[in-house]
């Protein structure tokens, strides 16, 4: 059994891990460390935990007795951590925050969306979880990053769930101003940017243009559905045919001949893609759950590349649907 410890494990995705990895036939979860909330039962927090175990929060690190460690903290927090903490060489970590995805010599973190660096994961000692937004847009644009047709400004509408603003409560998620309601937020300049351009120079070394990126912050609770509108000659037949081989080998990222919607994947660790031609425009359409293909579950994906197990275990979920 992989042994595995969390910390910072009161919020969002990390309730939605312990699920997953409860529900893992081989995963032990050894620890849960939350400062604030040491010596309360997990179900005191995640209250849909409630008959699926007896786990107790933790104040204490006991490093020396998992084989993996899951970061759920705050930004920044990780590397702090990494920074202040003697962590045994061997143990495998996998960081939900954002502090490692950017690739740099000041440390050994890959960057973890399998659909891109599958074979560099399996054979990784850390792991950087990408950024929900930039999982769901990067799905909808590697395969044309590949053939190198990104040559113009992309357009990105893209809509995230409350649960994308994380546990702690604020002006913009309570739910009297969330409900019913919709606003922008960071447009141009939302922080996911980067890793996106990031991942796409890696394909496509050529790619020097801009993503205009509008988030929106929706009045649902989970997922993120994104359009994405690129300029294009190529006849949709054979784009189809690009992003079909793109995604052959991977279990969780579809393409749909039929329009798709929210509901499809919310609950699931799936990506699902629809294209449509108009004219020279491509549209490109791509939907995730932003706490499990946008976090938790791409989060134990991985863990299962590391750990050499079949990328599947543990993430065969039902979508809520209807």
């Amino acid at each position: 059994m992989i042994k595995a410890g969390i910390i910072g494990g009161a919020g969002y995705t990390a309730g939605e891990l312990i699920r997953l990895l409860l529900n893992h036939p081989d995963v032990e979860i050894a620890f849960i460390n939350s400062s604030s909330n040491a010596g309360n039962k997990i179900t005191d927090v995640h209250e849909g935990l409630y008959g699926e175990t007896d786990l107790v929060f933790t104040d204490e690190l006991p490093l020396d007795t998992i084989d993996v460690l899951f970061f759920c903290t705050a930004h920044g927090d990780t590397k702090k951590f990494m920074e202040s903490h003697n962590v045994p060489e061997d143990l495998k970590i996998i960081d939900l925050s954002m502090d490692y995805r950017i690739k740099s010599d000041d440390h050994d973190f890959v960057y973890g969306l399998p659909e891109l660096n599958r074979r560099t994961i399996c054979h990784s000692k850390h792991v950087a979880n990408p950024g929900c937004f930039a999982t769901c847009i990067q799905l909808g644009l590697l395969p044309l990053a590949k053939h190198l047709l990104l040559n113009d400004d992309v357009m990105v509408n893209a809509i995230t769930g409350s649960t994308g603003a994380g546990v702690k409560p604020g002006a913009t998620s309570h739910f009297s101003w969330r409900n019913n309601n919709l606003s922008i937020y960071k447009p141009f300049s939302h922080q996911h940017v980067p890793e996106i351009k990031q991942s796409l120079k890696q394909l496509q070394n050529s790619f020097h243009s801009e993503i205009d990126f509008i988030p929106y912050r929706g009045d649902f609770a989970r997922g993120i559905f994104a359009t994405i509108v690129v300029k294009t000659k190529v006849e949709l037949e054979e784009i189809v045919k690009m992003y079909e081989e793109y995604y052959a080998e991977d279990s969780f990222t579809h393409i749909v001949d039929k329009n798709i919607d929210l509901k499809q994947v919310v609950n699931t660790n799936k990506c699902l893609i629809h294209l449509e031609k108009h004219g020279d425009k491509l549209l490109i359409i791509s939907c995730i759950d932003n706490l499990l293909k946008g976090a938790s579950g791409q989060a134990v994906h991985n863990m299962n590349l590391m750990f050499n197990l079949e990328e599947t275990v543990g993430l065969k979920l039902k979508p809520s649907a209807f």
